[in-house]
């Protein structure tokens, strides 16, 4: 597997989107809130629901907020939301995923469109680039849980199949239907001690493609625009930065 230290973009562009506090607790709320309209108020009785939950206090949402997000699902009324996937591809042959849930179909197709075509890029048909990623289990862990080599023994007991650890923390790969599982587990194993930051099923891609110069630059503008989209909940891309392209496009 590709290990994130090979993702140098993954990394610069979580940097810049951990600055975006106020936009990552918006998008927590949201998923909450579709969360309990979809699946009702009982995270036992609701995996969605538990899982969002989970990440809401893994980046320390307070509870008051997460709470009045889930209530929100329940008001009666509002609108109803689809989860939609579009495929595309960015400046130097990237395979992009973008995930949305919306309440207008017409808008999140257009915008995302819009981004993609404003951006070095063109939206696909659905199969034209997941076919090259794998969907898996991510959990995520700050550098704080422990060593490399203690999560990687937490892990494999937990029924995990890999683990890639970088100075930005821990990231513990699963099979799709075992996610919940290994979660749990490692959940028991660290207890109070550390949470993890975020327990999501990705798209993983099975190969990088090398990208740099003019390419990078447009394809992190395109990438940066649709993660700003209101009805973008993921983008997942195939790109490989190196480690000098990285700081450059980070201003270092």
């Amino acid at each position: 597997m590709a290990g994130h230290s090979k993702w140098a973009n993954i990394q610069h562009r979580k940097g810049a989107q951990d600055k975006k506090r106020a936009a990552l607790f918006s998008r927590l709320s949201k998923e909450l809130t579709i969360a309990s309209k979809m699946g009702g108020p009982d995270p036992d009785g609701n995996p969605r629901l538990r899982l969002a939950i989970q990440n809401a206090r893994g980046q320390s949402m307070p509870k008051d907020n997460i709470q009045r997000a889930i209530d929100k699902g329940q008001g009666g009324g509002g609108d109803d939301y689809v989860d939609i996937r579009y495929e595309g591809f960015g400046p130097g042959g990237v395979g992009i995923i973008v995930e949305a849930s919306t309440d207008n179909k017409n808008r999140a197709a257009t915008d995302i469109r819009t981004a993609f075509s404003k951006n070095g890029g063109n939206l696909g048909e659905t199969g034209s680039v997941s076919f090259g990623f794998d969907q898996v289990g991510e959990i995520e862990y700050p550098p704080e849980a422990g060593s490399e080599d203690e999560i990687m023994e937490a892990a494999i007991l937990a029924g995990a199949q890999d683990v890639e650890s970088d100075e930005s923390g821990h990231f513990i790969y699963t099979a799709r239907e075992d996610l919940q599982t290994v979660a749990d587990a490692l959940a028991e194993h660290f207890g109070d001690a550390v949470e993890a930051k975020s327990t999501k099923l990705i798209w993983k891609p099975q190969n990088t493609v090398p990208i740099e110069g003019d390419a990078a630059d447009t394809l992190m503008k395109l990438l940066d625009v649709l993660d700003d989209l209101d009805d973008v909940s993921n983008v997942y891309d195939n790109s490989e930065l190196s480690d000098e392209e990285a700081a450059r496009l980070a201003g270092e």
